[in-house]
């Protein structure tokens, strides 16, 4: 289906990037190939390369380049246009700013079934009802009637999906498709995704997962600097990886506990019998919860369970319902904004989805430098993330998804906060990266006494850095306790379905 020789792509402007150095690349109708490697290795401009994305400053040169039989050195943008969509639909990271803002989602996937003719007008809304079924959205009348931004992060990446397979295309690009997703609902779309190959569709799967490439992928190829350092059948990468490289993810991915369990000190936040109502929906119940100083606690549950509110309620990003919530011993909740600016600086966030939290306009500089004490340098703080001084004149959009999350923990961390609250901060990362910014995070817990409130649907992540965890189900924590008792004797059969579902990285022979 796909045929590539020596693919490079380069980025003009004012300074040249290689992104992508002499890529050879083969897809056969009916298999799943993966691209793994760290963020910035140059996955996401291949796979964009291949279906005409590459961008308007990119220049995409081939030895051989042919799609679907036909030679596409020569396409213009009509001829892409026609590829997309009905041979090949494309999952992208970033579900928010993927997904038009100003549309709702049923909308943007009908445009997909107009665009390409299919069905009758007055069927396709029945058929995106259908398309949302799919990929499991629950109560999908309502949900094709909302705005993406009424959904959650997980939610949003169903839809984005939704939109993909809308053509019924033959190819598949998932870039990350499961990053927003939680555990028991990236079980189902590993299924769906499953499904689709059986049914003969092909999958070219992105992604820095590899508990998840093992289960999906027939051929890895292993991503580094713009070039394949390895390639092969994915049980022998797996198994007997050979580039030093290859051996360092692998390692990543397997875990390890993150230094010790610090003595909790003194109450940093305090949130009492919390209650958030959107209209007739009440989105959480009851929480309660006391963070310490030095103390990591994980808050974990499926996608839409009220986790992200928690953290918008502890943060006074929302006011709530009922309840209420203590910051250092002082009210945070219900008093003026005045009242809680001087002591913001000792209480951040690290939001989901970066690119929407920056100001698009400001460089990396300045995003890092605000949280700073006037004149002191940011470059220390990107280089403790993994990044260096060469991020510190580009805008968020000039950064891959990993490198933006990197800016958005180095800014968190630089003001030295009392306590930061983590929502997804690790989602959008490769193994590697992640291993060195959860090493980052757990340091930083005991170096400086930081408390951290880790909210995340990967389970993996919570074992390996909380002491405490909060299984929440709709609106409710349903079980609390030490990382150690709840994961290996849960007593509530919703934890017994999260951990059911988490997919598992098989390297033994």
């Amino acid at each position: 289906m796909i045929h590539v020789e020596n693919l490079r792509v380069t980025f003009t402007g004012k300074r040249q990037v290689e992104a992508v150095r002499g890529v050879d690349l083969t897809i056969r109708e009916g298999e799943c190939v993966a691209l793994v490697g760290e963020s910035g290795s140059g996955k996401s401009v291949t796979a964009r390369s291949l279906v005409g994305l590459a961008g308007p400053h990119a220049r995409v040169q081939a030895d051989t380049f042919t799609v679907d039989g036909r030679d596409v050195r020569g396409f213009v943008a009509r001829d892409w246009r026609r590829l997309r969509g009905r041979f090949a639909g494309l999952i992208l990271q970033d579900a928010l700013v993927s997904l038009d803002p100003l549309r709702t989602v049923g909308a943007e996937i009908g445009e997909v079934l107009q665009t390409h003719r299919i069905g009758e007008r007055r069927d396709r809304p029945q058929r995106v009802r259908q398309l949302l079924t799919d990929v499991h959205v629950p109560e999908p009348d309502r949900r094709a009637r909302q705005y993406p931004h009424q959904l959650s992060g997980g939610l949003r990446q169903r839809a984005l999906i939704a939109s993909a397979i809308a053509g019924g295309p033959r190819l598949l690009i998932a870039d990350e498709p499961t990053t927003a997703l939680d555990a028991t609902v990236q079980a189902q779309i590993l299924t769906l995704l499953a499904e689709r190959r059986a049914g003969g569709e092909t999958l070219l799967l992105i992604s820095h997962d590899l508990a998840v490439v093992s289960k999906l992928a027939d051929r890895v190829l292993v991503m580094k600097d713009g070039r394949v350092v390895e390639g092969g059948d994915t049980r022998t990468i797996l198994v007997g990886a050979g580039h030093p490289y290859t051996r360092e993810l692998i390692s990543a991915a397997t875990g390890r506990r993150r230094g010790t369990t610090t003595e909790p000190g003194d109450v940093v936040a305090e949130a009492t019998a919390l209650r958030k109502v959107y209209g007739d929906r009440t989105v959480v119940k009851d929480f309660g919860l006391t963070i310490r100083r030095g103390e990591i606690i994980g808050l974990v549950g499926e996608s839409g369970s009220g986790k992200t509110t928690v953290a918008q309620l502890l943060f006074g990003l929302v006011e709530p319902t009922s309840g209420h919530v203590r910051f250092e011993g002082a009210d945070f909740s219900g008093v003026p904004e005045r009242a809680r600016r001087p002591i913001r600086r000792r209480l951040q966030l690290i939001a989901q989805d970066p690119l929407s939290a920056f100001d698009p306009r400001w460089t990396v500089r300045r995003i890092v430098g605000e949280a700073l004490p006037r004149g002191e340098d940011p470059e220390p703080y990107l280089v403790r993330v993994g990044l260096g001084a060469d991020v510190l004149d580009r805008y968020p959009r000039q950064l891959s998804g990993g490198q933006r999350q990197r800016v958005a923990v180095a800014r968190a961390i630089a003001p030295r906060p009392s306590l930061i609250i983590c929502d997804e901060p690790v989602s959008a990362l490769d193994v590697s990266v992640q291993a060195q910014v959860l090493d980052l995070l757990a340091g930083i817990r005991e170096t400086d006494g930081t408390a951290l409130l880790f909210i995340s649907h990967d389970l993996g992540v919570i074992r390996d850095l909380a002491d405490r965890v909060l299984v929440m189900q709709d609106g409710r924590v349903v079980e609390q306790g030490p990382v150690k008792a709840v994961f290996d004797h849960a007593g509530h059969e919703y934890t017994r379905a999260l951990l059911d579902a988490v997919p598992t990285l098989e390297v033994s022979r």
